[in-house]
């Protein structure tokens, strides 16, 4: 077996957990199918959506006086094309576009060959998408929609699976349950659809993330390249003052991996100064790293800006979408049934949930009630908005100034 088969082995084995869980589900399905005991007759997910939507359209514009996309699609995905979708909201160059997709396609079919092939087609891209790969495949059993180019995507894998999976582990009498399961599954399908139909409404913050992390993924790929391409003696030096764990020699791939790894400005950048760095303006890091690598410092500065612009409008779009579903549904029976039978918890838990984007959308509702979604899509907040609301509530909001100066 060559390195290249070791390493996409490796890869394989790091996301085990979700590709064992997706084949749990899928025997487990099939064998409550093939019980005749356990109950199937659950709402149908495209009918649901089909006669549901135009309603959550409404709900979504009274809230947020914002308009949904005329042209809104649904669409229901299986797994694979689930997956698919995941590589295409990867942002990236139209030259990595390509790449993506097929390193996406070939760990989706769990394909060695093929992902050993592609860190021979291109080491650098693989270091850092194969990072985006692990980290969205490894979500997917708990991601139940998503939405690309003003089409709202069902994970039907999942949502087809749940509901009956729920009323079977709950076990008998299952006739007595039914009811509850059904209702609290048209409670998970009304709160994805709801996510999806208000981040539709996010175009400027979209873009505004978009043209930031492909900034951020062009960045990276500079550093992989930087990386692969350091003599063997400077890499040995900074791996042995990095202290990271031994490599054989004949594994030049991990070892360049590992300090690619090590030193992504993700990593490297932010378990070293914290997650207060979203909100400098310059960063520092050891001068003896930085005479193994004279080019490392300049990547790192160039890296901040577009990082802090992804963390704020990624962190906006998250909060407008939570703070609006929790206001929505906040006395919805369906979506109460969803929290208690399929989460394990009440709204009472779920309302006082915290998270960045939630509470400095709440902090802005609070003083501009619906008008706080225009102006937090037409003029994002920066990062240290976000950390602190009183900057924005401050800001004339009237004005379309440079927030990142």
């Amino acid at each position: 077996m060559t390195e290249n088969e070791e390493f996409a082995e490796a890869l394989l084995d790091q996301i085990s957990v979700e590709t064992d869980e997706e084949k749990e589900i899928a025997e487990l399905t099939s064998r409550i199918n093939d019980d005749s005991t356990i109950p199937k007759s659950f709402e149908n997910m495209e009918k649901f959506a089909e006669n549901e939507t135009s309603k959550l359209i409404q709900k979504v514009s009274d809230f947020t006086n914002l308009d949904v996309p005329s042209d809104i699609k649904i669409e229901f995905p299986n797994l694979k094309q689930f997956k698919m979708l995941k590589a295409k909201k990867v942002h990236t160059t139209n030259e990595s576009r390509k790449y993506v997709n097929n390193l996406f396609s070939a760990i989706a079919e769990l394909d060695t060959k093929k992902i050993a092939e592609s860190i021979d087609d291109d080491f650098a891209k693989f270091l850092v998408y194969s990072t985006y790969a692990k980290s969205y495949i490894s979500k997917i059993s708990t991601t139940y929609g998503d939405i690309l180019d003003s089409v709202i995507y069902l994970n039907k894998f999942i949502l087809s699976s749940y509901p009956q999976i729920i009323l079977y582990k709950q076990g008998p009498p299952f006739e007595s349950k039914i009811e509850q399961v059904n209702s609290g599954y048209r409670g998970a399908l009304k709160m994805t659809l709801l996510e999806e139909l208000i981040h539709s409404t996010q175009n400027n913050l979209y873009e505004e993330n978009k043209t930031a992390v492909i900034n951020v993924n062009s960045i990276n790929e500079e550093l992989a390249k930087m990386i692969i391409e350091l003599d063997e003696s400077t890499t040995t030096k900074l791996y042995d003052y990095l202290q990271l764990q031994t490599v054989p020699e004949d594994f030049p791939i991990a070892k360049k991996a590992n300090l690619f790894f090590m030193l992504n400005p993700d990593n490297f950048i932010v378990n070293v100064l914290g997650p207060d760095v979203m909100t400098f303006t310059k960063v520092e890091i050891d001068p003896k790293i930085s005479e193994f690598i004279p080019g490392l410092l300049d990547i790192y500065q160039r890296w901040l800006l577009p990082i802090q612009k992804h963390h704020a409008a990624f962190t906006t779009m998250e909060g407008i979408a939570e703070f609006s579903v929790q206001n929505i549904l906040h006395d919805d029976n369906d979506f109460q049934n969803y929290l208690t039978t399929f989460m394990g918890t009440d709204f009472s838990s779920y309302q006082i949930r915290k998270s960045m984007g939630k509470d400095f959308t709440t902090k802005i509702y609070e003083k501009f009630g619906s008008d706080s979604f225009k102006f937090l899509i037409e003029k994002p907040p920066s990062t240290k908005e976000l950390k602190d609301p009183e900057l924005y509530l401050k800001r004339d909001l009237s004005t379309g100034s440079n927030y990142y100066k």
